[in-house]
């Protein structure tokens, strides 16, 4: 009864005084500025707010229902919480001056763009500040540092530059500061060390300079530091180790040198630690033993040597344990045995020696072994052969020894190993077959012995199975016709013998192959033509008879074919002329006969080849590559090439030519007389139209337009330092032109992409061209190769990028060894990229371009392998009245579903296309077929787990990279829908790939696919 009575004062209080006049006037006014403020947003039907509405006799107070407004007991407003509202506008016209009383602003996950207005500073009494996953740009004012009651201020995920003002310092209630992901710059002001009361400094993902502040030793109520990914140098000073609240701290991923202070033993509470990818030197502190609450500890990619300190023993509660990519030295210590609860070791790249800890798996939770490119000596470590949790093993390159058939089990979880160059022997166990998710099985370079056990066949998930280098016996088991899974399939370099089993044409999804040097006979099979997705097929150093079978022409991926050193005879194929992504051929040490067919002149991809010692004769193909090719050994060849006869001609041959040289050449000049007067007046009339173009288009002084550099100046530059497009200094090549390195006078190096030529009819399209380059030069994004200029002329046609030296990433990952450097923090980061560049097309440019080929060719990589988005040849400004193109264009592989039946293009294109790219990403390669698996809807799904797929050369992502991935996998899935309006658009992409979430809400990727897509 007393509560009733205390609601029923308190409204009878509050209604009084709603009906003060004063109070209600004030209201009103309140209201009008933020309808003044709604008034100006760009999309005023498709936001949250059809509650705003202003009806002077009826709801003149915005507390009375206005969606995410609060009021104090004087009905002025003091909360504001429009998180995710789909505004899309500006904070221009936000009434800071008018709304006095506020304490709590959230417009967070919106469309805003534009800067932080310095009125902010008028808002005295704010607590709360949250304006993260918007599209703001500009400096932070330093007027935000006037709100002396702020406890949290959130600016993360936004386009912010300059540096981050001193003034911020002056927030002595500041509790969190998020900066992350954004363009700051500068060095990180030592005035943040006043802020005494900070639990959370996420300064993340920028571009900040110098030196860690010495200061920063003051925030003693610090829990979370993150500053990785920026360009910090200097030394970690040790006044960290005063922060004895710390529980997460981050600085991996910057320039930091010297030491590891020792003063980090003291951080008690520390439970992650990482410190990888610096240039930090000298010994592990023993100290770091002291860190009992340890979890996570990462020192990877530095100069680390001496010993691995023995204290490290004593982390009782550490899970990963990254040392990798050091210079580490001596042994491992038998302390390490007493991480009963160690998930994660990667100790591979240093240069440790000795024997390997026999119990290292004596907790039993072991998953991840990484000790691989050591000099490691001995045997197998005893306690692997029942570590049932293994899941990854890399014990690669070192010199154990041992039976193989003896150190391992039977393990229901392993996805990899990688027991390559070691000095093992013994024959292969049967037991690998009890291996149900195994996908890659690598033992090259052993000594091993006997056959190939048909057991293995049962572990039907194997997609990569290396044995060679080995001296394995005996026939090739029928019943590997199960391994349907198979992609890479290395057997050579054993002594295996018979013929190729017919079970084999069961591996459609076969990549490589490699089955040289051995005792293989009979004839090659034609079934092989039936693997259309291989690249590389190396059956040389064999004794296969008989003929090439025609149907190999069927390969059109193939990119190397190796069948030399057989007994092949017979006529080359014609067929094989339909290989055009061929580039290199070896056919020597064969019985081949016959005349090199004449359709390969139209194998343009070729460059080396090799038909040496086989009897072959007549003309060689005009085909560029056979001016440089090994032919020697076929007496019966002849051409205009260096070592060979000319081809004579008989008389009567001659003979014919010549009447029919008299005959035809009078009819030839008089249609070549003709051809020529109407190119001369058709180029008389087309050098007047150009003419006039260009006087309209305002180019008369200057066709070459070059941004900050003297256009005419330049082009002779480009010219001189291509020879004038010389193919030497080519380093791509395309559908619509050319890619070529040039280095300048002045020591700087572009890349420049000459289009083909100008076809009939297309002058039409040069004043569009001239456009469309025009909007490409205000093009400005960190994530977006920088746009220099272009040429249109007559004579060339070409555009002038910055040249970035790492490549791109589709030729990273396919080079194993280049792939394995692209961590999953990286591959996280490349995603995140790709999407803000998109975003920024689609969103941010007017009118939005859509880029129409967006692939891993195309996706250009910095030194430091941050992602840019290259090549906008095929990009198309999407003005309301040209969606629809007659061109079409794309990737096969990455272009959307719908303009297979139409060729409406729209931004829902490239989403697409992004879906595709950021699995490849994960996955670490093309994806082929396999990609169907992630297609929504589908009526089906496999029974595939996510982490199955992702990329298998990697070690298991961290619990903190998890929650990303699932995140960039449940984004490519929706990507990816076969309805273009069901897809996301890039805006909603790019504000979903959050930095990681707290540790609570983090989900596991023991996740199917099926599940993936509910999340």
């Amino acid at each position: 009864m007393t509560n009733l009575l205390c609601c029923l004062a308190c409204l009878f209080l509050y209604v009084q005084l709603l009906s003060s006049p004063n109070i209600a006037f004030a209201s009103s006014l309140e209201a009008e500025a933020l309808l003044k403020w709604k008034a100006s947003f760009q999309n005023q039907t498709k936001n949250n707010l059809i509650s705003w509405a202003y009806y002077p006799k009826v709801n003149t107070i915005p507390c009375n229902g206005w969606t995410g407004i609060s009021c104090n007991t004087a009905a002025s407003v003091n909360r504001i919480n429009l998180t995710n509202s789909g505004i899309q506008g500006t904070l221009y016209e936000f009434p800071f001056l008018s709304l006095p009383n506020l304490e709590y602003i959230d417009l967070s996950l919106n469309q805003l763009f534009g800067a932080i207005p310095s009125q902010i500073s008028s808002l005295s009494k704010l607590i709360y500040f949250d304006l993260s996953y918007n599209q703001l740009s500009g400096k932070i004012p330093p007027e935000i540092g006037l709100l002396n009651s702020l406890q949290v201020l959130h600016l993360n995920e936004n386009q912010l530059n300059g540096s981050i003002p001193q003034e911020i310092g002056q927030l002595k209630f500041l509790n969190e500061l998020a900066l992350q992901t954004n363009n700051l710059e500068g060095p990180i002001p030592a005035s943040l060390g006043n802020l005494s009361h900070l639990a959370g400094l996420y300064m993340q993902n920028n571009f900040l300079t110098g030196p860690i502040p010495s200061d920063f030793g003051n925030l003693k109520h610090l829990t979370m530091m993150y500053l990785s990914n920026n360009t910090l140098s200097g030394s970690i000073p040790s006044e960290i180790g005063n922060l004895k609240s710390l529980v997460e701290l981050c600085i991996n991923d910057n320039n930091l040198s010297s030491s590891i202070p020792s003063s980090l033993g003291d951080l008690a509470n520390l439970t992650l630690l990482y410190l990888f990818n610096n240039n930090l030197s000298g010994i592990i502190p023993k100290e770091i033993g002291n860190l009992k609450s340890l979890v996570d500890l990462q020192l990877s990619d530095n100069h680390l040597n001496g010993s691995i300190p023995t204290s490290l023993g004593d982390l009782i509660n550490l899970e990963t344990l990254f040392l990798r990519v050091n210079q580490l030295s001596g042994s491992i210590p038998q302390e390490m045995e007493n991480l009963m609860k160690l998930i994660v070791l990667e100790l591979d790249t240093n240069n440790f020696s000795g024997y390997l800890p026999q119990n290292i798996c004596r907790g039993g939770s072991l998953q991840n072994f990484s000790v691989n490119s050591n000099h490691f000596i001995g045997t197998i470590p005893k306690g692997l052969q029942n570590c049932k949790s293994l899941v990854r093993v890399h014990l690669e390159g070192n010199q154990l020894t041992g039976n193989i058939s003896e150190d391992f089990g039977a393990y229901p979880n392993l996805h990899f190993i990688d027991l390559s160059h070691n000095n093992l022997h013994g024959e292969i166990s049967q037991l690998w077959g009890q291996c149900p998710q195994l996908a890659t099985l690598r033992i090259a370079g052993n000594m091993l012995t006997g056959r190939i056990p048909p057991e293995i066949s049962h572990a039907t998930q194997i997609r990569e199975l290396d044995l060679s280098s080995n001296s394995l016996v005996g026939v090739i088991p029928k019943n590997f016709g199960r391994l349907t899974s198979l992609v890479n399939l290395m057997l050579n370099d054993n002594q295996l013998w018979g013929p190729i089993p017919s079970e084999f044409g069961s591996l459609t999804d076969i990549e490589y192959l490699d089955l040289s040097t051995n005792k293989f006979n009979e004839s090659i099979p034609g079934i092989f033509g039936d693997f259309l997705k291989l690249h590389y097929l190396n059956l040389s150093n064999n004794k296969f008879s008989q003929e090439i079978p025609f149907q190999l022409g069927k390969l059109v991926h193939l990119s190397q074919l190796d069948l030399s050193h057989n007994s092949l005879e017979g006529k080359i194929p014609s067929q094989m002329s339909s290989m055009q992504s061929l580039e290199k051929l070896n056919l020597s040490y064969n019985n081949l006969t016959g005349l090199i067919p004449t359709n390969f002149d139209e194998m343009h991809g070729l460059y080396h080849i090799d038909i040496s010692y086989n009897q072959l004769q007549g003309p060689i193909p005009n085909n560029k590559a056979f001016q440089n090719a090994r032919m020697d050994g076929n007496n019966g060849l002849c051409g205009n090439v260096g070592g060979l006869k000319p081809c004579n001609h008989s008389v009567e041959h001659k003979h014919t030519s010549k009447k029919a040289f008299l005959i035809i050449f009078p009819i030839l000049g008089t249609l070549l007389l003709a051809f020529l007067a109407f190119v001369l007046i058709g180029r008389r009339k087309s050098r007047r139209k150009q003419e006039l173009e260009i006087k309209q288009s305002n180019m008369h002084e200057s066709f070459f337009s070059i941004s900050n550099f003297d256009g005419r100046k330049m082009y002779g530059e480009i010219m001189e330092a291509t020879n004038g497009f010389d193919v030497v200094h080519c380093i791509g090549k395309g559908g619509q032109g050319s890619v070529y390195k040039a280095k300048l006078p002045s020591g700087s190096i572009v890349a420049v992409k000459k289009f083909h030529q100008t076809l009939d009819g297309e002058e039409a399209s040069r004043k569009e061209f001239l456009n469309e380059i025009r909007a490409l030069t205000q093009i400005r994004h960190r994530n977006i190769v920088k746009f220099l200029g272009f040429c249109s002329s007559a004579q060339h046609s070409f555009l002038v990028y910055e040249y970035l030296e790492t490549g791109s990433l589709a030729a990273i990952l396919s080079n194993e060894n280049e792939a394995e450097k692209l961590d999953w923090s990286t591959r996280v980061r490349i995603v995140k990229g790709v999407a803000h560049a998109l975003c920024y097309m689609h969103h941010d440019c007017s009118p939005p371009i859509v880029h129409r080929d967006i692939t891993s060719s195309n996706i250009l990589l910095r030194c430091d392998y941050e992602p840019c988005v290259s090549d906008f040849g095929t990009a198309k400004l999407l003005n309301p009245d040209s969606s629809n193109w007659t061109a079409r264009a794309g990737t096969y592989g990455y272009v959307a579903p719908e303009l297979a039946y139409t060729m409406k293009v729209t931004e829902k294109c490239d989403v697409y296309s992004f879906g595709v790219l950021a699995l490849e990403v994960i996955m670490g390669k093309q994806l082929g077929d396999f990609v169907s698996s992630f297609s929504f809807p589908s009526t089906t799904y496999p029974n595939i787990f996510l982490k199955d797929v992702l990329d298998q050369s990697l070690p298991p992502p961290t619990p903190q990279l998890q929650d990303e991935l699932i995140t960039i996998a449940r984004l490519s899935i929706a990507c990816r829908h076969s309805h273009p309006q069901s897809r996301p658009t890039m805006h909603m992409v790019s504000q979903a790939l959050s930095f990681p979430t707290a540790s609570s809400n983090r989900r596991s990727i023991d996740i199917t696919l099926e599940q993936l897509i509910t999340i």
